[in-house]
């Protein structure tokens, strides 16, 4: 598989899991008692969702900190600075202010964990695939 396809599946597999157990397990009253959601979740359009962003994602992060001075670590945080502040604008700031719910203190709260630990895992987990990707290459045989 190519650095680009499992960079986007960096992106796409932990938030996906992540998003489901946060959501829907693991804080599952939580949401319900802010009165947000519909009661049939569409569970193909959030991975829909997560795909485009996935893909985005990885193409920032090829264009954008791959090649960027220090160590892999120092790039994923870098990017996970920018890729959390960029999601919570529109996963939490923007839902926030315009759907109904019973609390938008909570709302806003739960949601900005959930950010912080989704990119806590994504940014370091795609600087790693770069990171491996480009060594096994410069490895390879000529």
């Amino acid at each position: 598989m190519t650095r680009f396809g499992l960079a986007v599946l960096a992106y796409l597999l932990p938030t996906f899991a992540l998003g489901f157990v946060w959501h829907l397990v693991a804080f599952e009253d939580y949401y319900r008692a802010l009165a947000m959601y519909r009661a049939d979740l569409i569970i193909p359009l959030g991975f829909l969702s997560m795909l485009i962003q996935a893909v985005i994602f990885a193409l920032v992060y090829e264009r954008c900190f791959a090649q960027r001075p220090g160590s892999w670590l120092e790039r994923g945080l870098a990017y996970a600075a920018l890729g959390a502040v960029l999601s919570w604008s529109y996963t939490t700031l923007a839902v926030a202010a315009k759907n109904v719910m019973a609390s938008v203190p909570d709302y806003v709260l739960i949601e900005t964990s959930f950010t912080l630990v989704q990119w806590i895992i994504v940014g370091p987990l795609t600087a790693l695939v770069f990171a491996w990707r480009s060594e096994s290459r410069s490895k390879a045989p000529a």
